[in-house]
């Protein structure tokens, strides 16, 4: 109720039809997953937001599994953790509004420490982030000696300070194959881990961590929804567990599903992963159907155009990584970035 009191005495956040119906090119890029209804709520915060981003010298940067109104209605650049990673390096801004997790809102504060950096609810934490610590990456040093530690961006400042780099589900595989090092750790997404193996040359071994949205897929689950509806193509991220992925028609990051689904066009889809993904891309393509089901990320969810708005007036929930922390992250998180660049991925 706090920051409803406070936006209500700056801004007329009230349901406003002629309002929503002035801002009918934004809400053509969501109109077949956001019902008219809805629009007219949520049209006064994105004109409030988009109004205050200028004066504030802000973007927001929305990942992918942002709900549509935050991602096409207020957010500047979109995609997946490496996409962001690399736009938190080249805007023009003061201010970086994190529309995603924590570990992300940190890793533009790492690459850009002179910006500011707001996160719109600071509980917007991550399970698989969480499933790790600094020490847990020397465990496998020291049970593994001279490998190196290849940390997922899915994990906190501390833990990508302790990593030689770090990847995304859409450069894993690259990067992993790039180490001089026959035997790889990766941390801490066992099921990532797991999938890359099977395809990369070098021994594998992993932390045993997951994300709570992908583990709960289930190989039967896709045999089941194949046999009621055979012409779905299956789409899985490479955070489920391989007995999911292997079942799927394809498998890919973020980014590496919206091409797929871009070129290919199937019919109908049914995307093996966090609720919003087909929702933010729907409007751009009608001629694909998509279809359930899917699992929600509780902490996606926990970012609001409410909450957006709100630390965009107040410039409160600014992200802080202690200098020495950032300086060793800063080193992993640039080299994944480098390396993605030299390997054109």
């Amino acid at each position: 109720m706090h920051v409803r009191n406070v936006l209500s005495q700056h801004y007329d956040l009230s349901p406003d039809v002629k309002l929503a119906e002035s801002m009918k090119d934004i809400y053509d890029r969501m109109d077949r997953v956001v019902t008219p209804p809805d629009w007219v709520s949520f049209a006064p915060y994105v004109k409030a937001i988009n109004a205050l981003k200028k004066e504030r010298n802000a973007v927001i940067l929305g990942h992918n599994y942002m709900t549509p109104e935050i991602f096409h209605g207020v957010s500047d650049f979109v995609g997946d953790s490496l996409q962001l990673a690399m736009k938190a390096t080249d805007v023009d801004a003061d201010v970086i509004v994190q529309c995603g997790v924590h570990f992300m809102a940190e890793t533009s504060k790492i690459l850009s420490p002179e910006k500011t950096v707001l996160m719109p609810d600071m509980a917007a934490g991550c399970s698989l982030a969480e499933s790790i610590t600094a020490d847990g990456v020397e465990e496998m040093r020291a049970k593994y000696p001279g490998a190196p530690v290849v940390s997922y961006v899915n994990t906190t400042a501390e833990v990508k300070a302790a990593s030689d780099i770090c990847c995304t589900s859409s450069n894993a595989l690259q990067i992993v194959n790039a180490m001089e090092s026959d035997t790889v750790i990766m941390t801490p997404d066992q099921y990532l881990a797991q999938n890359i193996a099977n395809e990369s040359h070098k021994t594998v071994v992993y932390w045993p961590g997951s994300c709570i949205v992908h583990e709960q897929y289930t190989a039967k689950d896709l045999r089941d929804f194949r046999e009621w509806n055979p012409r779905t193509r299956l789409i899985a991220h490479p955070e489920c567990p391989p007995d999911v992925v292997a079942e799927a028609d394809f498998s890919g990051s973020t980014s590496g599903i919206l091409k797929y689904v871009t070129e290919e066009k199937p019919e109908k889809a049914m995307l093996i992963t966090e609720c919003s993904m087909a929702s933010n891309i729907a409007d751009e393509l009608p001629e694909v159907e998509f279809v359930g089901p899917c699992n929600m990320c509780p902490y996606m969810k926990k970012i609001t155009l409410e909450k957006v708005l709100y630390v965009l007036h107040t410039m409160d929930n600014q992200v802080e990584v202690d200098a020495a922390v950032a300086e060793k992250a800063r080193l992993s998180v640039q080299r994944m970035i480098d390396l993605s660049r030299e390997l054109g991925i």
